[in-house]
């Protein structure tokens, strides 16, 4: 009987351990900022050591918005200064995400059609979600109206906040 209940045991473990890991998820839903229209969500997925993160945004402009994610979870002012500046923790310049020298705030800028909408799915390896210095969960997402220089310090010259939200765990 030992050993039957030690194998079913062995067995449930087994198979258990191929099972894929829970994956971490975050989101973040978008409000515009007083005298905007812009809204949408933004989800985070840990996938191993990278971030996935897909966005859907509307009622932006056509062209391009700098998209960042900001160091204070709160979007309580009207205008999103609230949410303070770029998420940084390690230290890094502002610039394009694709090079290594970037803030762990630094997204892909969206690109909005001629209907003012968005949808952008990126996957970068400089973010967290739960846990570490570079944790993402309680800091916010912010949209903003001109599109990012990816070179002027310390924001991308990307102007007025049009839309925030709270990046909230699943």
């Amino acid at each position: 009987m030992k050993r039957l209940i030690l194998a079913s045991a062995v067995g449930v473990l087994a198979v258990w351990s191929t099972l894929p890991a829970y994956a971490q998820s975050a989101v973040a839903r978008l409000e515009p900022t007083k005298g905007n229209a812009t809204a949408g969500s933004v989800t985070f997925t840990q996938k191993g050591d990278k971030v996935v993160i897909e966005a859907k945004v509307s009622g932006l402009t056509p062209g391009g918005h700098g998209f960042h994610i900001h160091e204070k979870g709160d979007c309580s002012s009207g205008d999103g200064m609230s949410a303070g500046g770029h998420f940084n923790p390690t230290g890094k310049p502002h610039g394009n995400p694709s090079v290594p020298d970037h803030h762990t705030g630094d997204l892909t800028m969206l690109v909005a059609d001629a209907s003012g909408n968005v949808s952008l799915s990126m996957e970068l390896g400089v973010m967290t979600i739960g846990s570490g210095a570079t944790d993402i969960v309680g800091k916010s997402v912010i949209v903003h109206k001109d599109p990012d220089d990816y070179t002027t310090q310390p924001t991308g010259n990307s102007g007025a906040r049009v839309a925030c939200g709270v990046i909230a765990r699943n």
